[in-house]
């Protein structure tokens, strides 16, 4: 990423409860760790409105903080113009691609990816960690975001993907 044009990539899940805020969290930490930080915005919705206004779950800000990132952004539902805003939008499943695309306007800027394409072990589907028990889910979300940014932006490096 020789260029000092600004990137910004929009995680999002169904809620923006779990996935999309652990995601953004992984995506910032990982642009920052590789000192290009500054030349990203990151931020995360979702497709519903229901934790709008609201933190991530309990367990997902617990598992944020476990693996030493930061995260202070509140819920919020996806709007029109984050399509022209964001260069990039992930979904973290099938159902988030098909509504973000079903959303996105005609000739929109951003190009919208499943997270768990740039994942080198191929899980391409994000854990959704809400209705578990217990917090491996969430572990496992984490680990599949950190597998996936570094992927994508490894990508994006060598082959342009913009």
């Amino acid at each position: 990423m020789a260029d000092e044009i600004k990137r910004k990539a929009l995680m999002v899940c169904l809620g923006n409860s779990c996935r999309s805020p652990i995601a953004e969290a992984v995506f910032q930490h990982t642009v920052n760790k590789m000192g290009v930080g500054h030349l990203w915005e990151v931020d995360s919705a979702g497709i519903a409105d229901w934790n709008v206004g609201y933190s991530p779950t309990d367990r997902a800000m617990s598992t944020i903080r476990k693996y030493g990132l930061r995260y202070k952004n509140l819920g919020r539902q996806i709007t029109t113009e984050d399509f022209n805003k964001f260069d990039f939008i992930f979904g973290m499943d099938e159902k988030n691609i098909s509504d973000l695309r079903s959303m996105a306007p005609e000739n929109c800027k951003a190009k919208i990816y499943l997270l768990g394409e740039f994942d080198p072990e191929g899980e391409r589907i994000i854990r959704d960690p809400y209705f578990d028990k217990d917090d491996r889910g969430f572990d496992k979300a984490y680990e599949q975001a950190v597998r996936c940014a570094k992927g994508f932006l490894e990508q994006l490096e060598t082959e342009n993907v913009n």
